[in-house]
């Protein structure tokens, strides 16, 4: 069985980086499609960023694009989201999740395992 575990998250100011990391044990997640979604209080799940199985594509939601970089290293079986110039905005709890599929897109039923998430406040 996948197991997702999130780490990096915490407490930060307005216009500060912090990177996330989903580490994946139980199996390879080389041949997965992985993506990063959020919540917010009293909002629903949304989708982040997405990473093909190789990492040669990715999908941004508008609201991030341009400042959150998502990756993944495939020998360490872990994904990675760094996330910079953040704003009050961005506080939410953040998921990892894995896809049995080798692309995934944006909605969360594509993805067939999650982490348990990390907290992620921006203060302004």
């Amino acid at each position: 069985q996948l197991q997702l575990v999130e780490a990096g998250g915490g407490s930060v100011q307005a216009g500060d980086s912090l990177r996330l990391s989903c580490a994946a044990s139980g199996r390879t997640v080389s041949s997965y499609a992985m993506a990063w979604f959020r919540q917010a209080p009293g909002k629903e799940r949304e989708f982040v960023a997405t990473i093909s199985w190789s990492g040669a594509n990715t999908i941004y939601s508008d609201s991030v694009k341009g400042r959150f970089t998502i990756s993944r290293d495939n020998s360490k079986n872990t994904m990675y989201l760094q996330m910079n110039s953040l704003k009050p905005e961005d506080t939410a709890v953040y998921f990892c999740a894995a896809s049995f599929l080798i692309e995934a897109g944006r909605l969360d039923n594509e993805y067939d395992y999650w982490g348990q998430g990390t907290q992620v406040t921006v203060s302004s």
